[in-house]
């Protein structure tokens, strides 16, 4: 796996088997990046990467000129591998938090982020009430953007959606 660009392009990394996920492909990053980029921008933004896994987005992030990243996953090898690949690509504004996503966010009281990415497991029961608990918690900030990585059979119906982009098997949905 690599950073496809920004101040950290082409770094790569190489996650344990001991970390159970699914990485967004470079393909459907590099066109997220894109759409991010032309749209919304990500220089000196506040970012939150839920069920970071790899910690291939939250790395993105970073490289393309976020002022700080929060990554959270409950599972313990991803939250070191992300620490530790942080610590070797240079990157020091960032936190990484070990915990159930659908806890935390219930918990963080005045966090405010400019940019979510939401990338939960597929079969995630739960992945369809994210967008509530992110606008019920307040954790987006006014002219903030949630993106929410989810199968393409899955239509989400909320009126806080404002788009939606398909990549092979994958679909990111957008929410203002």
């Amino acid at each position: 796996m690599r950073i496809i660009g920004g101040q950290y392009k082409g770094f790569r990394f190489e996650p344990n088997s001991k970390i159970p996920a699914r990485p967004t492909t470079d393909r459907a990053k590099e066109s997220l990046v894109n759409i991010l980029q032309s749209n919304f921008g990500i220089d000196n933004k506040k970012c939150l990467d839920l069920f970071s896994g790899t910690g291939n987005i939250a790395y993105e992030l970073a490289s393309q000129g976020a002022n700080h990243v929060t990554a959270i996953d409950a599972n313990f090898h991803a939250v070191e591998f992300i620490k530790q690949t942080f610590q070797q690509i240079g990157f020091e504004e960032f936190k990484i938090i070990k915990a159930d996503i659908f806890k935390w966010i219930k918990q963080s009281v005045g966090m405010s982020f400019d940019l979510i990415f939401a990338d939960p497991p597929y079969d995630n029961i739960a992945l369809t009430q994210i967008p509530d608990l992110i606008f019920d918690h307040h954790l987006l900030a006014n002219k903030g953007l949630l993106i929410v990585e989810h199968r393409t059979s899955l239509n989400f119906k909320h009126s806080r959606l404002k788009y939606q982009r398909d990549y092979g098997q994958s679909r990111f949905s957008f929410f203002e």
